[in-house]
């Protein structure tokens, strides 16, 4: 009787040990996959900082002006177009803080031009590519010139590229070293129930009737998991927002919703891929070797 009440507690702590690592490892995921989604929106919002500013003749009449806007408003790589006249430019506080005196003091008329200055979309998510844009502009009748920052934006494409490379190197590293920490939890598991796997195979139970109770508790265990490392992680991103309200906008529902969801399914999927391997190797091994094992 005190066998039995000691074999069901190993039993019973077997299974809250392994399923506490898998929620654990399933939060790790998780966390990672926040922090890949929340560097990928900041490089994301960091690209499409750059503008593109197109200034108009002084001849530029109010349909060449039109023309341009329709133009740019056309452009797959343009995301919102705002238009400045010469005026509103002369009248900008920052602009004439840069000068000791009114430059209409110096000079008879005002040298400033007329321009659109354009935000453009993250180059990857539109067709075409941003010299060719400004080549077209730069053809279009009334269009003085355009100016864009080439090297800065060149940089900040370099330096965006590079930490979406090692983001994701990492991220497969991680993804790797947490699969087969998943997988050894789930086999020593199945391991402290070897003895049952073969008792079963003796007296004639066939492979997918052993399977089958296996396999459902994996589901369950899974689900357990999942829902414990969803808790987990959405105490984990509070803190992060209480701690840091600025960053607030890296944590949206939906990208919340998108990896709790995901660390559920994903912990019934390994569970019961790791489970059905781990019983299967049980099942096929010899029983003479199941002692030795």
């Amino acid at each position: 009787m005190k066998d039995d009440k000691r074999l069901k507690r190993k039993v019973r702590r077997s299974y809250l040990v392994s399923t506490a690592s898998m929620a654990l490892v399933l939060f790790l995921l998780g966390s990672v996959g926040y922090l890949m989604a929340a560097a990928m929106t900041v490089a994301h919002n960091l690209e499409e900082q750059v503008t593109l500013t197109v200034e108009l003749m002084q001849r530029a009449d109010s349909e060449m002006t039109a023309r341009v806007r329709e133009v740019l408003q056309q452009e797959p790589l343009v995301r919102t177009i705002d238009f400045s006249t010469r005026e509103q430019k002369a009248a900008d506080a920052d602009f004439r803080a840069m000068f000791e005196q009114e430059f209409e003091e110096i000079l008879e008329e005002n040298p400033l031009l007329d321009s659109f200055e354009v935000q453009l979309r993250a180059p990857h998510e539109a067709e075409g590519t941003i010299e060719e844009l400004i080549a077209r502009v730069e053809e279009l009748e009334g269009v003085e010139r355009v100016s864009y920052p080439a090297h800065m934006a060149e940089r900040l494409h370099h330096t965006v590229s590079r930490i979406r490379f090692v983001l994701l190197l990492f991220s497969a590293a991680l993804l790797v070293i947490s699969l087969i920490l998943l997988a050894n939890t789930i086999r020593l598991a199945i391991y402290s129930k070897r003895y049952l796997i073969n008792t079963m195979k003796l007296v004639g139970a066939t492979k997918w009737y052993i399977m089958r109770p296996f396999l459902s508790d994996a589901v369950v265990q899974g689900i357990k998991a999942g829902l414990g490392a969803s808790l987990l992680f959405g105490a984990a991103v509070y803190g992060l927002n209480e701690a840091l309200p600025e960053l607030t906008h890296l944590a949206t529902l939906e990208k919340v919703g998108v990896i709790v969801g995901g660390m559920v399914l994903l912990g019934c999927l390994l569970s019961l891929l790791f489970t059905a391997i781990a019983v299967n190797r049980f099942v096929n091994m010899k029983s003479s070797k199941i002692y030795l094992y």
